[in-house]
């Protein structure tokens, strides 16, 4: 069995996700905690990865956030994801670890670059301003991948999924849009109240997938990693308003109140939708479609509740 080590596997939504995918039985998994492995100290990761070896190494710890939360720490955003990545590839790489997956995000994306976004824009223009510190970090790391990869000839891809939502996900008031809102929704349920407010207009378009699906495709990627793309984005190829996930949410969730639009807060970009052509040539696709991704979160969201 090749040995996968999976940073953010114990608490991360993608790490986690990836890490009890029916797949991993496949593979011997490392999921360290923060005490065990502190992606912020270079000589804990060399030591970590001259102990227990891992053959692969997928990167999926961060300090990640929605728009309020990127706003309130930029520095945060910034510093602590670009030392993590830097810190793990740059390791991974003295250590002759030979295949490493580094999951990026769309947000590296400029802020006027044609939709939908192609690998080949990331860098041609200014960044969205809302989440700048975090894109940054990202590119840092997706770049250091393909240093490596050109010089070393090593297998260090970088996928860029799309935004996620799902199971292990957080859901307090700093967290992504979907399950913000599934949590916003299910309190106005419960609490009887008859409106809630969307920031925006509601007219912004994101794009979400399930992050079950990501923790599939990252399994396929592994079996294909030496003709997968150095940068290759990862997501559904199609978008709904802000407005329309409010909407599906609210079906799910059982919320029949009105929408209140609030034009004072920050929207971020006004679409952010990958392009999947490249994706659809490496072979895979994700399976599960908005509805059933919403109705599997707000299952896992009332079992937290319950708890």
């Amino acid at each position: 069995m090749e040995k996968i080590l999976i940073t953010g596997g114990k608490t991360g939504m993608v790490g986690r996700n990836i890490a009890k995918h029916p797949k991993s039985k496949d593979y011997q998994i490392l999921t360290p905690s923060k005490e065990e492995l502190n992606l912020l100290d270079k000589k804990q990761i060399m030591d970590y990865l001259q102990f227990h070896k891992p053959d692969i190494v997928i990167h999926c710890a961060g300090l990640v956030g929605g728009i309020a939360a990127n706003i309130a720490n930029p520095v945060g955003f910034l510093v602590q994801n670009a030392y993590m990545g830097l810190n793990l590839i740059s390791a991974s790489r003295e250590n002759g670890v030979t295949k490493l997956l580094n999951m990026a995000s769309s947000c590296m994306y400029p802020k006027n670059a044609p939709n939908p976004l192609k690998e080949e824009v990331i860098l041609t223009g200014a960044l969205e301003p809302t989440n700048e510190g975090y894109a940054l970090a990202k590119i840092l790391s997706t770049r250091l991948c393909e240093y490596i990869s050109k010089s070393c000839s090593l297998l260090y891809k970088t996928a860029i999924p799309c935004n996620l939502y799902g199971k292990y996900d957080k859901f307090d008031d700093k967290a992504h849009m979907i399950p913000a809102v599934i949590a916003k929704l299910h309190h106005a349920k419960v609490n009887g109240l008859k409106a809630i407010d969307i920031w925006g207009d509601g007219e912004a378009r994101r794009e979400f997938m399930y992050a079950q699906d990501l923790a599939d495709f990252a399994y396929f990627a592994l079996e294909h990693l030496e003709i997968m793309p150095q940068n290759l984005n990862v997501g559904i190829g199609k978008d709904f308003s802000i407005k329309e996930y409010y909407q599906e949410i609210a079906k799910v969730v059982g919320f029949d109140g009105e929408f209140v639009y609030d034009l004072s807060k920050p929207v971020g970009m006004q679409q952010k939708l990958i392009d999947d052509t490249r994706l659809k040539v490496f072979g895979w696709e994700a399976k599960t479609d908005l509805t059933e991704g919403i109705s599997k979160t707000y299952q896992y969201y009332l079992t937290l509740k319950e708890q």
